[in-house]
């Protein structure tokens, strides 16, 4: 079998990893991987056995659409029994480049849902599929509302959590040592833990107001996340409300975003996922899950779904400060002692759309 997938690019990002560990798991299963993108630093994690294949397609403009004829030459010569689409700007190429050819040279397409698109009519490249993945039953029930695609398409396989990064297995002394040299004020406090990227719909407002209505000395909070240019006067915004209610850096810690943010999990308390739109996925709720610390959000969307996998106690009501301070009081007194579900990994989530793919295939023939 030979399966290609098609993305933008190949940077960080959890489609980009997901798209790396499926082609590394392909070749390893003994089947021929193919990644077509524009490039980026993850394909230098791919297997050697993975041939990688770029063109210009990272950003949304005539030029890239136009690499349609580049990527019908790369089907033609590749041959691949199957497509799997990642990203609907990059599925319209596709739909272009296989425009005219005869079925028997077009391969089987896949697509995978990855988020709730807010511009349905521009997603309808990837709901044009053989075969559709969703993320969650949240992403799939979007499916079904927003296009014609019947139940029996669609496949729901949740993004993998990788345990070998995200696990509870005990920190280093020498990264402990160095956290409390730079961050001295969460020594002995329990960390609670807001992650994610500084925008007004993250909830970070509501986590400034739980950690003021906690009034608890023990407690620390952490908001950790980049600051996009843009985002810079609401990130103000954001530290002139902690000094309203007088959280200052003993209560409330404003820091960027962390490439380790795996060992801070472990040793956070409570991470927090308040986001006021439906989340397609909680993807840090699982990962924080597996990394042994208690998980909150709210009764809604995707982190919904996650948390009611987990069967974590930290469901509040939707925008109910008085739910979410009464559920993060009483895990500081009982933390949760969550398993990860088998459908969370890695290993289940490549295994999984192997099955898919292989399906496909025996259907055809």
């Amino acid at each position: 079998m030979k399966v290609a997938q098609l993305l933008p690019e190949l940077n960080f990002g959890g489609v980009e990893r997901g798209t790396v560990d499926l082609a590394n798991f392909l070749v390893s299963q003994g089947h021929d991987a193919l990644v077509i993108s524009a490039g980026g630093v993850l394909e230098g994690e791919l297997d050697t056995e993975v041939k990688s294949l770029q063109i210009p397609i990272s950003k949304k403009s005539l030029s890239a659409l136009m690499q349609f004829k580049a990527l019908k030459k790369i089907l033609l010569e590749e041959r691949p029994d199957i497509v799997h689409v990642r990203s609907r700007f990059p599925a319209w190429i596709y739909l272009l480049a296989t425009k005219g050819l005869p079925n028997h040279q077009k391969p089987i397409l896949v697509s995978t849902f990855h988020g709730l698109y807010s511009k349905p009519w521009y997603s309808q490249s990837m709901a044009k599929s053989d075969s559709i993945i969703s993320i969650s039953n949240t992403v799939k029930q979007y499916i079904k509302d927003n296009y014609r695609v019947s139940n029996q398409n669609i496949v729901n396989i949740y993004r993998g959590c990788d345990t070998e990064k995200f696990n509870q297995v005990p920190l280093e002394g020498s990264w402990l040592d160095k956290w409390f040299a730079d961050f001295p004020q969460t020594t002995n406090k329990k960390i609670l833990l807001m992650p994610g990227r500084i925008t007004s719909w993250k909830g970070i407002e509501t986590f400034i107001e739980l950690i003021h209505r906690l009034k608890d000395p023990s407690l620390i909070g952490i908001v950790m996340g980049p600051v996009a240019k843009n985002k810079k006067t609401y990130f103000k915004k954001l530290k002139t409300l902690a000094s309203d209610l007088n959280l200052d850096e003993t209560k409330i810690l404003f820091c960027d975003g962390r490439s380790d943010i795996e060992n801070v999990y472990k040793i956070s308390s409570i991470v927090f996922n308040l986001s006021s739109k439906a989340e397609p996925f909680g993807r840090t709720m699982i990962e924080a899950a597996a990394c042994g610390s208690s998980v909150v959000g709210w009764d809604y969307g995707g982190v919904k779904e996650s948390l009611s996998l987990l069967q974590s106690n930290g469901l509040a009501k939707l925008n109910s400060m008085d739910d979410l301070e009464v559920k993060v009081r009483a895990l500081l007194e009982v933390p949760d002692q969550l398993i990860l579900n088998k459908e969370f990994t890695k290993e289940y989530q490549t295994k999984a759309t192997l099955k898919v793919y292989k399906e496909l295939l025996n259907t055809e023939s």
